[in-house]
Protein backbone atom coordinates (compact mmCIF):
# COMPACT_ATOMS: atom_id res chain seq x y z
CA UNK A 1 0.00 0.00 0.00
CA UNK A 2 2.40 2.95 -1.25
CA UNK A 3 -0.36 5.91 -0.61
CA UNK A 4 -0.02 5.08 3.06
CA UNK A 5 0.93 8.03 5.05
CA UNK A 6 2.25 7.83 8.34
CA UNK A 7 2.89 10.60 11.05
CA UNK A 8 4.03 11.11 14.92
CA UNK A 9 1.83 13.69 17.04
CA UNK A 10 2.82 15.44 20.15
CA UNK A 11 1.50 17.70 22.56
CA UNK A 12 4.55 18.74 23.42
CA UNK A 13 4.85 16.69 27.32
CA UNK A 14 7.10 18.20 29.41
CA UNK A 15 9.50 15.24 29.55
CA UNK A 16 11.91 14.20 32.28
CA UNK A 17 15.71 13.75 31.86
CA UNK A 18 17.84 10.77 32.22
CA UNK A 19 17.60 11.44 35.59
CA UNK A 20 14.09 11.63 36.56
CA UNK A 21 13.62 15.52 36.52
CA UNK A 22 11.21 17.81 34.92
CA UNK A 23 12.57 19.87 32.61
CA UNK A 24 11.59 23.17 31.68
CA UNK A 25 9.25 24.16 28.96
CA UNK A 26 11.82 25.81 26.53
CA UNK A 27 13.84 22.65 26.60
CA UNK A 28 10.44 20.81 26.02
CA UNK A 29 9.97 23.11 22.84
CA UNK A 30 13.31 22.31 21.88
CA UNK A 31 12.84 18.68 22.22
CA UNK A 32 10.17 18.51 20.13
CA UNK A 33 11.97 19.74 17.33
CA UNK A 34 14.88 17.45 17.73
CA UNK A 35 12.76 14.08 17.56
CA UNK A 36 11.18 16.23 14.42
CA UNK A 37 14.12 16.10 12.92
CA UNK A 38 15.02 12.99 13.59
CA UNK A 39 11.35 11.43 12.58
CA UNK A 40 12.27 13.68 8.78
CA UNK A 41 15.65 11.32 8.84
CA UNK A 42 14.04 8.06 9.78
CA UNK A 43 11.15 8.39 6.86
CA UNK A 44 8.54 9.90 8.99
CA UNK A 45 6.05 11.12 6.88
CA UNK A 46 4.36 13.79 8.80
CA UNK A 47 4.94 15.38 12.36
CA UNK A 48 2.16 16.68 13.83
CA UNK A 49 1.95 19.13 17.26
CA UNK A 50 -0.97 19.32 19.36
CA UNK A 51 -2.65 22.81 20.95
CA UNK A 52 -2.50 22.57 24.69
CA UNK A 53 -3.47 25.24 27.26
CA UNK A 54 -2.53 23.00 30.37
CA UNK A 55 0.68 22.43 33.13
CA UNK A 56 1.53 19.26 31.28
CA UNK A 57 1.87 20.24 28.06
CA UNK A 58 4.38 23.01 26.38
CA UNK A 59 3.06 23.69 23.31
CA UNK A 60 0.07 26.17 22.91
CA UNK A 61 0.95 27.29 19.57
CA UNK A 62 1.70 24.32 17.38
CA UNK A 63 2.27 26.89 14.21
CA UNK A 64 5.16 28.55 15.54
CA UNK A 65 7.15 25.77 16.82
CA UNK A 66 6.10 24.19 13.01
CA UNK A 67 8.08 26.93 11.67
CA UNK A 68 10.91 26.48 13.87
CA UNK A 69 10.58 22.56 12.40
CA UNK A 70 10.49 24.10 8.86
CA UNK A 71 13.88 25.34 8.98
CA UNK A 72 15.69 22.26 10.13
CA UNK A 73 13.98 20.03 7.71
CA UNK A 74 12.98 19.71 3.70
CA UNK A 75 10.54 16.56 3.68
CA UNK A 76 8.27 15.90 6.60
CA UNK A 77 4.82 17.54 6.40
CA UNK A 78 4.42 20.24 9.10
CA UNK A 79 0.61 19.65 10.88
CA UNK A 80 -1.15 20.96 13.86
CA UNK A 81 -2.76 18.30 15.56
CA UNK A 82 -5.07 19.81 16.19
CA UNK A 83 -5.58 23.61 15.86
CA UNK A 84 -8.48 24.66 18.30
CA UNK A 85 -10.39 26.45 16.02
CA UNK A 86 -13.37 27.66 17.99
CA UNK A 87 -11.17 29.92 20.43
CA UNK A 88 -9.23 31.13 17.78
CA UNK A 89 -9.49 33.42 14.81
CA UNK A 90 -9.97 32.33 11.72
CA UNK A 91 -8.20 34.54 9.46
CA UNK A 92 -5.51 34.86 12.08
CA UNK A 93 -5.22 30.33 11.70
CA UNK A 94 -4.95 30.70 7.73
CA UNK A 95 -2.21 33.41 8.36
CA UNK A 96 0.16 31.50 10.08
CA UNK A 97 -0.25 28.70 8.57
CA UNK A 98 0.45 29.91 5.04
CA UNK A 99 3.47 31.60 6.37
CA UNK A 100 4.37 28.22 8.02
CA UNK A 101 3.70 27.18 4.48
CA UNK A 102 6.02 29.36 3.20
CA UNK A 103 9.07 28.83 5.38
CA UNK A 104 8.56 24.90 4.59
CA UNK A 105 8.36 25.11 0.73
CA UNK A 106 4.73 23.81 1.19
CA UNK A 107 4.94 20.85 3.55
CA UNK A 108 1.81 22.89 6.23
CA UNK A 109 -1.61 21.24 6.44
CA UNK A 110 -3.63 22.30 9.82
CA UNK A 111 -5.76 20.36 11.72
CA UNK A 112 -9.00 21.93 12.92
CA UNK A 113 -10.99 21.01 15.66
CA UNK A 114 -13.76 22.10 18.32
CA UNK A 115 -11.34 21.23 21.38
CA UNK A 116 -11.91 18.23 23.51
CA UNK A 117 -10.20 20.57 25.88
CA UNK A 118 -11.67 23.15 26.80
CA UNK A 119 -9.27 25.46 28.96
CA UNK A 120 -8.64 28.14 26.01
CA UNK A 121 -12.12 28.72 25.69
CA UNK A 122 -12.21 30.78 29.30
CA UNK A 123 -8.47 31.70 28.52
CA UNK A 124 -9.63 33.94 25.67
CA UNK A 125 -12.67 35.00 26.36
CA UNK A 126 -15.14 32.54 25.18
CA UNK A 127 -18.40 31.64 26.21
CA UNK A 128 -18.45 27.25 26.33
CA UNK A 129 -22.19 27.62 26.32
CA UNK A 130 -21.40 28.90 22.64
CA UNK A 131 -19.31 25.56 22.21
CA UNK A 132 -20.88 24.51 19.06
CA UNK A 133 -22.02 28.04 17.25
CA UNK A 134 -18.22 28.97 17.35
CA UNK A 135 -16.97 25.85 15.60
CA UNK A 136 -19.66 25.88 13.00
CA UNK A 137 -19.26 29.57 12.26
CA UNK A 138 -15.70 29.88 11.80
CA UNK A 139 -15.43 26.77 10.00
CA UNK A 140 -17.50 27.92 7.53
CA UNK A 141 -15.44 30.98 7.43
CA UNK A 142 -12.16 29.56 7.04
CA UNK A 143 -13.96 26.90 4.06
CA UNK A 144 -14.07 30.81 2.46
CA UNK A 145 -10.67 31.95 3.39
CA UNK A 146 -8.44 28.41 2.08
CA UNK A 147 -9.95 29.46 -1.62
CA UNK A 148 -7.62 32.18 -1.38
CA UNK A 149 -10.27 34.91 -2.93
CA UNK A 150 -11.63 37.76 -1.50
CA UNK A 151 -14.19 37.08 1.43
CA UNK A 152 -17.57 38.34 2.14
CA UNK A 153 -18.85 36.72 5.59
CA UNK A 154 -21.26 37.49 8.05
CA UNK A 155 -21.79 35.26 11.52
CA UNK A 156 -23.10 35.87 15.35
CA UNK A 157 -19.25 35.61 17.10
CA UNK A 158 -17.18 37.19 15.21
CA UNK A 159 -16.93 40.77 13.38
CA UNK A 160 -18.07 40.40 9.63
CA UNK A 161 -16.02 40.69 6.76
CA UNK A 162 -16.57 42.34 3.33
CA UNK A 163 -14.57 41.37 0.05
CA UNK A 164 -11.52 41.07 2.36
CA UNK A 165 -8.40 40.09 0.81
CA UNK A 166 -6.19 38.05 3.29
CA UNK A 167 -2.46 37.92 2.93
CA UNK A 168 0.09 35.91 2.65
CA UNK A 169 -1.05 33.63 0.24
CA UNK A 170 0.76 30.41 0.01
CA UNK A 171 2.28 29.53 -3.24
CA UNK A 172 0.26 26.41 -4.37
CA UNK A 173 -2.87 27.93 -4.07
CA UNK A 174 -3.95 25.31 -1.62
CA UNK A 175 -3.57 24.93 2.49
CA UNK A 176 -4.11 21.54 3.26
CA UNK A 177 -6.77 20.94 5.74
CA UNK A 178 -8.38 18.43 7.55
CA UNK A 179 -10.46 18.14 9.97
CA UNK A 180 -9.90 15.91 13.33
CA UNK A 181 -13.16 14.63 15.25
CA UNK A 182 -13.62 12.51 18.13
CA UNK A 183 -16.61 10.37 16.71
CA UNK A 184 -19.83 12.58 17.12
CA UNK A 185 -21.88 11.76 14.05
CA UNK A 186 -22.28 15.60 13.75
CA UNK A 187 -18.93 16.59 12.71
CA UNK A 188 -18.31 13.87 10.80
CA UNK A 189 -21.20 15.01 8.21
CA UNK A 190 -19.61 18.84 8.95
CA UNK A 191 -16.39 17.34 7.78
CA UNK A 192 -17.85 16.04 4.58
CA UNK A 193 -20.06 18.84 4.06
CA UNK A 194 -17.05 20.92 4.09
CA UNK A 195 -15.00 18.59 1.47
CA UNK A 196 -12.28 18.42 4.31
CA UNK A 197 -10.33 15.02 5.03
CA UNK A 198 -11.25 13.65 7.86
CA UNK A 199 -8.81 12.47 10.73
CA UNK A 200 -10.42 10.23 13.80
CA UNK A 201 -8.98 10.34 17.07
CA UNK A 202 -9.06 6.79 18.14
CA UNK A 203 -7.69 6.91 21.87
CA UNK A 204 -9.22 3.78 23.59
CA UNK A 205 -11.66 0.91 22.83
CA UNK A 206 -11.56 -1.68 19.73
CA UNK A 207 -10.80 0.46 16.61
CA UNK A 208 -12.95 -1.40 14.36
CA UNK A 209 -15.94 0.10 15.97
CA UNK A 210 -15.21 3.38 13.84
CA UNK A 211 -15.98 1.07 11.18
CA UNK A 212 -19.52 2.92 11.11
CA UNK A 213 -18.22 6.69 10.92
CA UNK A 214 -15.95 5.83 8.17
CA UNK A 215 -18.93 4.63 6.26
CA UNK A 216 -21.23 7.39 7.38
CA UNK A 217 -18.28 10.37 6.45
CA UNK A 218 -18.51 8.67 2.57
CA UNK A 219 -21.79 8.58 2.45
CA UNK A 220 -22.12 12.17 3.36
CA UNK A 221 -19.71 12.98 0.81
CA UNK A 222 -21.63 11.26 -1.78
CA UNK A 223 -24.93 13.03 -1.14
CA UNK A 224 -23.35 16.82 -0.46
CA UNK A 225 -21.58 15.72 -3.99
CA UNK A 226 -17.92 16.20 -1.97
CA UNK A 227 -14.90 14.53 -2.00
CA UNK A 228 -14.43 11.82 0.50
CA UNK A 229 -10.81 11.96 0.90
CA UNK A 230 -8.80 8.93 2.17
CA UNK A 231 -9.60 8.59 6.45
CA UNK A 232 -6.85 9.35 8.78
CA UNK A 233 -6.82 8.00 12.43
CA UNK A 234 -4.82 9.09 15.32
CA UNK A 235 -3.96 6.92 18.35
CA UNK A 236 -1.69 7.18 21.50
CA UNK A 237 1.00 4.74 22.04
CA UNK A 238 4.77 3.99 22.37
CA UNK A 239 7.93 2.04 21.67
CA UNK A 240 11.12 0.04 22.64
CA UNK A 241 13.28 -2.63 21.96
CA UNK A 242 11.36 -4.38 23.92
CA UNK A 243 7.25 -4.94 25.10
CA UNK A 244 8.50 -4.84 28.67
CA UNK A 245 10.29 -2.20 28.61
CA UNK A 246 7.78 -0.17 26.51
CA UNK A 247 5.19 -0.54 28.99
CA UNK A 248 7.44 0.19 31.86
CA UNK A 249 8.57 3.43 30.77
CA UNK A 250 5.67 4.17 29.62
CA UNK A 251 3.07 3.48 32.16
CA UNK A 252 3.85 5.88 34.64
CA UNK A 253 3.65 9.01 32.77
CA UNK A 254 0.60 7.39 30.92
CA UNK A 255 -1.26 6.90 34.17
CA UNK A 256 -0.24 10.39 35.67
CA UNK A 257 -1.77 12.37 33.10
CA UNK A 258 -4.88 10.20 32.40
CA UNK A 259 -5.38 10.48 35.97
CA UNK A 260 -5.36 14.16 36.33
CA UNK A 261 -7.52 14.62 33.08
CA UNK A 262 -9.82 11.48 34.50
CA UNK A 263 -10.33 13.76 37.56
CA UNK A 264 -11.76 16.65 35.86
CA UNK A 265 -14.20 14.17 33.95
CA UNK A 266 -15.16 12.23 36.40
CA UNK A 267 -13.42 9.03 35.53
CA UNK A 268 -11.82 6.60 37.95
CA UNK A 269 -8.06 6.03 38.20
CA UNK A 270 -6.55 4.16 35.80
CA UNK A 271 -6.26 0.79 37.06
CA UNK A 272 -2.74 -1.73 35.68
CA UNK A 273 -5.86 -4.30 34.00
CA UNK A 274 -7.21 -1.93 32.09
CA UNK A 275 -4.14 0.04 30.56
CA UNK A 276 -2.74 -4.02 29.77
CA UNK A 277 -6.45 -4.54 28.42
CA UNK A 278 -6.07 -1.33 25.98
CA UNK A 279 -2.93 -2.93 24.88
CA UNK A 280 -3.88 -6.43 24.49
CA UNK A 281 -7.49 -5.31 22.68
CA UNK A 282 -8.15 -1.45 22.38
CA UNK A 283 -6.09 1.60 20.94
CA UNK A 284 -2.71 1.51 23.08
CA UNK A 285 0.13 0.93 20.62
CA UNK A 286 2.65 0.18 23.15
CA UNK A 287 5.37 -2.77 22.71
CA UNK A 288 8.40 -3.53 20.79
CA UNK A 289 8.02 -2.46 16.80
CA UNK A 290 7.12 -5.93 15.90
CA UNK A 291 4.00 -5.84 18.52
CA UNK A 292 3.48 -2.26 17.47
CA UNK A 293 3.54 -2.81 13.75
CA UNK A 294 1.12 -6.12 13.31
CA UNK A 295 -1.22 -3.82 15.46
CA UNK A 296 -1.19 -1.01 13.45
CA UNK A 297 -1.28 -2.69 10.31
CA UNK A 298 -4.66 -4.77 12.16
CA UNK A 299 -6.24 -1.67 12.47
CA UNK A 300 -5.42 0.28 8.98
CA UNK A 301 -6.58 -3.04 7.18
CA UNK A 302 -9.89 -3.35 9.25
CA UNK A 303 -10.70 0.75 9.17
CA UNK A 304 -9.46 1.05 5.36
CA UNK A 305 -7.78 4.38 6.79
CA UNK A 306 -5.07 6.04 4.52
CA UNK A 307 -3.00 7.39 7.34
CA UNK A 308 -1.81 6.67 11.03
CA UNK A 309 -0.49 9.18 12.99
CA UNK A 310 0.81 7.58 16.54
CA UNK A 311 0.61 9.87 19.45
CA UNK A 312 3.72 10.20 21.96
CA UNK A 313 5.11 11.88 24.57
CA UNK A 314 5.13 11.96 28.39
CA UNK A 315 7.77 9.30 28.47
CA UNK A 316 12.38 10.55 29.10
CA UNK A 317 13.98 12.13 27.05
CA UNK A 318 16.06 9.93 25.33
CA UNK A 319 13.07 6.89 25.75
CA UNK A 320 11.13 9.64 23.58
CA UNK A 321 13.98 9.79 20.72
CA UNK A 322 14.54 5.97 20.50
CA UNK A 323 10.79 5.34 20.17
CA UNK A 324 10.66 7.92 17.62
CA UNK A 325 14.05 6.21 15.99
CA UNK A 326 11.77 3.03 15.94
CA UNK A 327 9.10 4.29 14.71
CA UNK A 328 11.02 5.38 11.43
CA UNK A 329 13.29 2.49 11.17
CA UNK A 330 11.35 -0.32 11.89
CA UNK A 331 7.64 -0.04 12.72
CA UNK A 332 6.52 1.46 9.38
CA UNK A 333 8.62 -0.63 6.96
CA UNK A 334 6.94 -3.58 8.83
CA UNK A 335 3.21 -2.11 8.82
CA UNK A 336 4.08 -2.04 5.09
CA UNK A 337 5.92 -5.04 4.39
CA UNK A 338 2.61 -6.68 6.61
CA UNK A 339 -0.23 -4.78 4.22
CA UNK A 340 1.58 -5.61 1.28
CA UNK A 341 1.77 -9.85 1.88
Amino acid sequence: MPDLVFGLDTFGDVPEDDLGAPVSYAKAIRQVVQEAVLAEETGVDVIALGEHHRPEFAISSPETVLAGIATRTSRIRLSSGVTVLSSDDPVRVFQRFATVDALSNGRAEVILGRGSFTESFPLFGYDLADYDVLFEEKIALFSQLIEEKPVTWSGTKRASLESADVFPKTESGHLSTWVGVGGSPQSIIRTAHYGFPLMIAIIGGNPERFVPHIDLYRRAAEQFGTTAHPVGMHSPGFIADTDEQARELHWPGHKVIRDRIGALRGWPPLRKEEYDSEIEHGSLYVGSPETVSRKMARAIKALGVGRFDLIYGSQPISARLRAVELYGTKVLPMVREILAS
